[in-house]
């Protein structure tokens, strides 16, 4: 249950980092606001870590594993800021959130074993995200619609990935400097991807707030799914986390006034529903 709530917290910290990222996406590269936000993360996980981190815990295993989820993370996130810059909040974000499968059948290869009523709650979970996706399609007639949507599904693969691997490295070590070399490792990779296509480190200075909140939203959401592998049943924190979308879809309906249909509040009822049995 501990790791359920893990994943909520992080859920309503990654609805409101979404939201900011759908405003920063369509007025910066992004690449350098990426970079900004890991930045600002790490500069707040490391001073946590090097006070209360268990450094001696930290084993080889441990490491290695936080530097592929860290890897994995940077194309996730990505690819979400690709989503967010060419499609609507309603249609990418359930897009995206619709990872909870994958992490459920990563837990079971791993050995772990997930019940009849857990698969049963996780697929209305699933059917929620992909009810809202639906229904937006239906008013949605974009021509970056498909893109948008492959976008998303990369990065519902790549958050996946980040959450198995991160968990796998809290059990084998120590969990805040897992936390530290996983956005090491993530900044790693943006930085190389800025030098390879020589992109500008440059950004508009009214972002810079955004990006320094969305930094510590950020650290804060994925530290909380992360150090939920070295609690019971921490694939819960990976599959209620994925309401992250479901936030972002009602703060755009609040925030930046996106329309939404009956239809789509009835399929964000359907996964609260999901999320509530996930618990019991």
């Amino acid at each position: 249950m501990q790791a359920l709530i893990y994943g909520l917290f992080a859920a309503l910290a990654w609805g409101v980092h979404d939201l900011c990222v759908r405003y920063v996406s369509q007025r910066s590269g992004i690449l350098p606001a990426m970079l900004t936000v890991l930045l600002t993360g790490a500069v707040l996980v490391s001073a946590v870590a090097l006070i209360w981190g268990d450094w001696s815990g930290l084993t080889l295993s441990a490491g290695l594993l936080s530097a592929a989820s860290g890897t994995v993370f940077a194309g996730g996130t990505y690819a979400l800021y690709r989503a967010f810059a060419i499609g609507p909040v309603k249609l990418v974000a359930p897009l995206i959130g619709a990872y909870p499968m994958l992490s459920i059948a990563m837990a079971m290869m791993s050995g772990r074993q997930v019940s009849a009523a857990q698969w049963a709650a996780v697929l209305l979970v699933v059917a929620g995200v992909a009810l809202i996706a639906l229904f937006s399609a239906e008013d949605d007639k974009s021509p970056a619609r498909l893109p948008a949507v492959l976008w998303g599904v990369v990065a519902a693969i790549g958050f996946a990935g980040t959450f198995a691997l991160g968990q796998a490295a809290a059990e084998a070590g120590a969990g805040l400097p897992v936390l530290v070399l996983s956005r090491a490792a993530a900044i790693v990779t943006v930085a190389a991807l800025m030098i390879a296509s020589r992109t500008s480190a440059r950004l508009p200075l009214r972002l810079l707030p955004f990006l320094a909140v969305m930094g510590v939203l950020d650290a804060l959401a994925l530290g909380l799914v992360l150090l939920s592998g070295s609690l019971p049943r921490p694939e819960l924190a990976a599959v209620s986390s994925s309401l992250f979308g479901l936030v972002t879809v009602v703060l755009a309906w609040a925030v930046l006034r996106e329309d939404m249909t009956r239809n789509q509040w009835l399929s964000v009822a359907l996964t609260f529903g999901g999320i509530a049995w996930l618990g019991f």
